[in-house]
């Protein structure tokens, strides 16, 4: 039902998925790789200890902006921001969020900018980059950006870049670049990924734990453990929280009022590329914002998960999108209209009683484990001979089988029972982690561990950022 109704890695393996639209893999039974490593080679040295409640981190310094639209809150972690859109309109929130990060975070430019660079060059893999061509795309795919998010995107990089213009590597953000940092997923595509959400027969509370593990690139110099931000989007009865990097306006992961919880994974192969099959962004929906749409428009994971399916065909790259709420979890998994004509995948809900492809096997029916293959019976196959999808699905399974009931403490522990930085082993929580974002709906709690150093730690410690 719409809320409008009710409420008024970087591995190389993973390298090499950023070009590809949704390459076609095999369809035959799954194999085992041999990727896994026996427990004892890969476990941390000490137990990781854990409550259920996380610490609140240590406020360093608030900066608020004279109209009142943004106030942002320096943690010793992470940003909280909170945008104000009941007093205030898209393109007045975009510009006082953008003056604010200027006055309170001077640097802003000279870490983001290197970022986004880096993604860009990922993107084009070694081939020199044609800048012309790609600002074409950017203002191809801003064009069918909803129109107040594009309004206050416009805006936001208008004072960001202050009059800069043009790709250009010097240290400062320009227009076209800011434009450019809100459509990463998009236009560039650098992220892995993966999640678990665990049904209420399967909790001591009764009530369901969703956990999200991103992976990301976090820069050649590690630029973003320095702007990690919890953005709270106040928009009356379609407010939302977002967990991403500082300037951000679109959804890698959030959580709206209802409890609804999306978050993006890539979909991928390190074996086919794209097939020959080009990237397309022309009349294309940047799935990353259809994500702040349907988290503002909806108020159960159902509906949204169906939304996103059904527009699915129309986003630049095949995806999957988890979708939760207190009731249900969802895995989206959405192939362009491309793929789909080609007969390579196909668009589906899958839910925890969806039936599952030749070979993948899953004991528990109350838990819902994606990771980036698709995993549908008949749909795509990304886990036949790629140990990076299928060595964490069987891991999840092992894990969750393990244990009958778990805690919003066992979950932590369960992600971090893995030495993080070791090489030749596939880890759930590895070297790539940005966040885990852990939501308990029990309490509504929103417990997330950053990456503050050069990569996650072996035992990471959370933050509760707030409620949803």
């Amino acid at each position: 039902m719409n809320r409008k109704q009710i409420k008024n890695i970087i591995l190389p393996a993973v390298l090499a998925m950023i070009p590809a639209l949704c390459a076609c893999g095999s369809t035959a039974p799954i194999a085992g790789t041999g990727g896994m490593i026996k427990a004892g080679t890969v476990n941390v040295k000490q137990e990781a200890v854990y409550t259920d409640e996380s610490k609140e981190d240590t406020l360093l310094e608030t900066f608020s902006s004279a109209d009142g639209l943004c106030e942002i809150k320096k943690y010793a972690s992470y940003y909280d921001v909170t945008l104000d859109y009941e007093n205030g309109s898209p393109a007045e929130v975009g510009a006082s969020y953008a003056a604010l990060i200027r006055e309170a975070v001077p640097g802003y430019g000279q870490d983001f900018e290197p970022y986004l660079y880096d993604n860009i060059r990922d993107a084009f893999s070694g081939r020199t980059v044609n800048y012309a061509a790609l600002e074409e795309r950017i203002m191809t795919l801003e064009a069918g950006i909803p129109e107040e998010y594009r309004q206050e995107i416009e805006s936001f990089a208008k004072v960001m870049a202050d009059g800069e213009e043009g790709y250009s590597e010097n240290g400062v953000l320009s227009y076209i670049e800011v434009l450019t940092m809100q459509m990463i997923p998009d236009a560039l595509r650098p992220t892995a990924c993966s999640a678990l959400s665990l049904g209420g027969s399967m909790t001591a509370t009764g009530e369901r734990i969703t956990m999200r593990n991103l992976e990301w690139s976090i820069g050649s110099s590690d630029q973003m453990t320095k702007i990690h931000a919890v953005t709270h989007m106040k928009k009356a009865d379609r407010s939302l929280t977002g967990i991403s990097m500082l300037g951000i306006l679109d959804i890698i992961t959030a959580i709206n009022d209802d409890g609804v919880m999306l978050a993006i994974l890539d979909i991928g192969s390190s074996s086919s590329a794209q097939e020959g099959m080009p990237f397309v962004y022309e009349g294309k929906k940047c799935y990353t914002f259809e994500l702040r749409y349907a988290l503002e428009e909806f108020d159960n994971a159902r509906d949204a998960g169906e939304f996103l399916v059904g527009i699915s065909g129309d986003f630049t790259w095949c995806n999957n999108i988890l979708a939760t709420d207190k009731k249900d979890a969802f895995c989206c998994e959405n192939a362009t209209s491309e793929v789909q004509a080609a007969g390579r995948a196909k668009s589906v809900l899958r839910g925890t009683d969806t039936e599952l492809m030749e070979g993948l096997k899953w004991d528990r029916p109350d838990a819902l484990c994606i990771v980036n293959s698709f995993a549908t019976k008949g749909n795509k196959d990304s886990f036949t001979g790629l140990d990076f999808n299928l060595d964490r699905f069987e891991k999840y399974n092992k894990w969750v089988s393990e244990k009958e009931v778990f805690s919003v403490a066992g979950v932590k522990a369960m992600m971090a029972q893995e030495t993080v930085d070791l090489y030749g082993v596939v880890n759930v929580h590895n070297s790539n982690t940005v966040h885990t974002v852990i939501v308990d709906y029990a309490t509504g709690d929103i417990n997330v561990a950053f990456t503050t150093e050069h990569c996650a730690a072996d035992i990471p410690e959370y933050v509760k950022v707030g409620k949803y």
